[in-house]
């Protein structure tokens, strides 16, 4: 990817990033991690009470954005991101995670979008994320 803040253009997509369907096994492990044991998320007939059904974890679905984030972006560069969550995730969705570079701003930062969305499109989560990264020209002048 992009190592200078001069390599990068209004408009430039990052490269897609695809994740594998979400499983029920996989929430179970979420929930142990993140200690949400909310039953919507792993319990049937909670999700069949709610009229969902099981849903994933929003955080789940965010920190896959954030995966998007710093597969494009090292983590050390990033400052912040900010998501809004859209809709509901469900086992046995595949999310993809894309975005693309929106601003320029000064002192090397740059504001890009990060979008989340299963097979049809449906966005997840949305949100944007700032970066400052590196500049060629302070580069040089560590190299002389």
């Amino acid at each position: 990817m992009w190592k200078y803040y001069e390599d990068i253009k209004v408009g430039e997509r990052f490269p897609k990033i695809s994740k594998d369907p979400i499983t029920r096994v996989q929430l179970v492990k979420y929930a142990g991690a993140s200690g949400d044991f909310n039953p919507l998320h792993t319990v049937e007939k909670a999700g069949e009470k709610a009229g969902t059904g099981i849903i994933a974890h929003g955080m789940l679905v965010m920190g896959m954005a954030a995966q998007g984030v710093t597969s494009w972006i090292p983590r050390m560069y990033v400052n912040s991101l900010e998501i809004r969550f859209r809709r509901m995730t469900f086992p046995g969705e595949r999310i993809h995670v894309t975005g693309k570079v929106l601003e320029m701003k000064e002192n090397n930062r740059i504001v890009s979008e990060v979008i989340a969305m299963n097979d049809e499109g449906e966005v997840k989560v949305s949100g944007t994320f700032e970066a400052t990264l590196p500049s060629k020209m302070h580069s040089r002048e560590e190299k002389a």
